[in-house]
């Protein structure tokens, strides 16, 4: 399989981590009136082509370690129970989350999410792994939980009439960002030990867990939605436009682009998975850039809003900086 050898070449694995897992969603908006709840399956098929389609190419190719095949073959149970059960916890945390952004707004529930995961997710990775200058890691995390709160500072005050908080909302938000948080640790553990798969056996592993547990799961949330909309069916699934179809397992497949490069790089030994997780987590500043600069959701917004935003760009840049230092600066 390839691993890379140098860290110029995992942090760029990395940064494009960060450009898939903030440019996904974009896929939904080419899909209006199309709910999200049936978006997901065609999201999951994009998944399981991505994961297969790096594992029988870089994961079967190259010098280091095994090719797929053989990586699966030498799991140990434990192992593939980690990855497996890292994806089952990511699916619930995924699904959480956008039913909350439903309720709550993005403004209040992705920054509680994706700030709380964040935080678990990197402090519990570096326990399991601790790589990386720890003053500059867990400075560069401050520095990016800051830019969320700016962010989500920014369109709260865009918003003309605010939705009242709504505490079902917080709650489910709150709930997201531990499971989000806790999903990276597992795969990490996955990775780790004796009978460990490498990242593209991982990967897939993952993306089986993911799969399982979105069956009942999201079929759950199309019969009773959290917020609170009508129930959809899967014929309304096989009665949607076919190039939402496509537009789904292409937002799968860049999600599941930015996981394998990810899991990838957390492997290389100078970087590690906590610093891995939380560059991964610049996902933020790139998904707002979208919003800002493409779909132009600020056109019009007050002057405070579009500061807000310059603050919270300059904080991300720092702080995903400081965080990218963290293993060249070590020891």
């Amino acid at each position: 399989m390839f691993q890379p050898e140098t860290y110029a070449v995992a942090l760029s694995f990395m940064v494009i981590t960060m450009l898939c897992w903030g440019s996904w969603a974009n896929t939904i908006k080419l899909c209006p009136g199309y709910r999200f709840q049936l978006f997901y399956w065609d999201y999951v098929l994009g998944l399981i082509a991505g994961a297969l389609l790096f594992g029988l190419t870089l994961g079967s190719f190259g010098a280091t370690g095994r090719s797929l095949i053989a990586d699966i073959r030498h799991a140990g149970a434990s192992n593939i129970l980690f990855a497996v059960a890292g994806g089952v916890i990511f699916n619930v945390a995924n699904l959480l989350l956008v039913a909350a952004i439903e309720i709550a707004g993005l403004a209040v529930a992705f920054p509680i999410g994706i700030g709380l995961a964040l935080v678990i997710g990197a402090t519990s990775s570096y326990i399991l792994s601790p790589t990386g200058n720890p003053v500059l890691l867990f400075s560069g995390i401050a520095l990016v939980v800051g830019a969320i709160i700016f962010d989500a500072v920014a369109y709260r005050i865009r918003e003309t009439g605010h939705r009242s908080l709504s505490a079902r909302g917080i709650i489910i938000s709150l709930i997201a960002g531990l499971l989000m948080g806790s999903f990276y640790p597992l795969v990490a553990q996955a990775m780790s030990g004796a009978e460990a798969p490498g990242p593209y056996a991982t990967t897939l592993f993952f993306v089986l867990g993911v799969t399982l547990c979105a069956l009942p799961f999201n079929y759950l949330l199309m019969r009773r939605p959290l917020d609170g909309a009508a129930p959809t069916s899967m014929s309304d699934y096989w009665n949607a436009n076919g190039a939402w179809h496509l537009f789904g397992i292409a937002g799968g497949a860049i999600w599941c682009t930015g996981a394998v490069l990810n899991f990838v790089a957390s492997r290389t030994h100078i970087v590690g998975p906590a610093v891995s997780y939380s560059i991964g987590q610049g996902a933020t500043m790139v998904s707002a850039a979208w919003g800002v600069f493409v779909w132009r959701e600020f056109a019009g917004a007050p002057t405070r809003s579009k500061q807000f935003l310059i603050w919270m760009f300059v904080f991300f840049l720092c702080g995903l900086s400081a965080i990218a230092l963290a293993p060249i600066l070590w020891n």
